[in-house]
């Protein structure tokens, strides 16, 4: 298994180890890993300690390759009180996907909490990993350490489940709890799909992520959901938590189209 998901190399490059490769082909990456690369960047960029992620959207201009790849990010809108940054990935001169997160000034007892009182799953003992039934093993499925509540990749249907990633995202750089999360979350409509993978593909086209607290523990969890019009669009609605409550949802819309 790789060291990392990305080696840096110095000015906002980064090569791409095996372990960002997804399901649809050796030279493709799958997209939690270059989505979490993205946040990683703009956060190294602009760093502030008394501020939260409160939403991160992704627009995916095409597959992301499993090579050497840029990420340039700016501040867009700054503030003392709410901030937006902007991100952009490259591969080979082509911009493949592009990131905006809006940062909100937290600070403890600010205002009373209304929380979610729905209780979250508890988290499975250990159990085999399995992936798609009719596509081979990739190594972004074998990064991550999945423990499935119900459902499964290698199932039809809605499906729960809590991951922990079992390698850093960039080489010589700690986790972070957020980007635990972001690791997981683009798997959504991979672990909910509707349709035999062998037969359909149902690819992102956006990432909607928002968020009223970050993760608090190792493992991270979503529950998820896909609907299909018959006229090849769908999207994926994700429920997120940890293991000590829900934390926020994620949404995709998805390209659909027979193999």
């Amino acid at each position: 298994m790789s060291d990392a998901y990305y080696q840096p190399l110095g000015d906002g490059r980064f090569a791409s180890t095996p372990a960002v490769v997804g399901p649809w082909g050796a030279g493709l990456a799958h997209g939690s890993p270059p989505a979490a690369l993205l946040h990683h960047v703009m956060e190294s960029a602009s760093p502030r300690s008394d501020v939260r992620v409160a939403q991160l959207t992704y627009d995916f201009f095409g597959p992301v390759p499993a090579t050497e790849i840029e990420v340039t990010a700016e501040m867009a809108r700054p503030g003392a009180r709410i901030d937006l940054s902007k991100a952009r990935l490259s591969a080979g001169g082509r911009t493949a996907m592009e990131a905006r997160a809006w940062r909100i000034a937290a600070a403890p007892g600010r205002v009373p909490e209304v929380a979610d009182a729905r209780e979250v799953p508890r988290l499975p003992a250990p159990h085999a990993q399995r992936f798609f039934a009719d596509l081979p093993s990739f190594g972004y499925g074998e990064s991550i350490e999945w423990r499935f509540v119900e459902g499964g990749f290698h199932e039809i249907g809605p499906a729960t489940v809590f991951a922990r990633p079992r390698i850093p995202l960039v080489a010589g750089s700690e986790l972070t709890p957020l980007e635990r999360l972001l690791l997981m979350v683009d798997s959504a409509n991979g672990i909910s799909g509707e349709l035999a993978p062998a037969q359909f593909t149902f690819v992102p086209v956006s990432l909607s992520i928002t968020l009223w607290r970050h993760p608090r523990t190792e493992w991270t969890g979503m529950r998820a959901k896909t609907t299909i019009d018959p006229e090849g669009i769908g999207q994926t609605y994700t429920e997120l938590f940890d293991e000590a409550g829900f934390l926020g949802t994620a949404l995709q819309a998805l390209f659909i189209a027979a193999r």
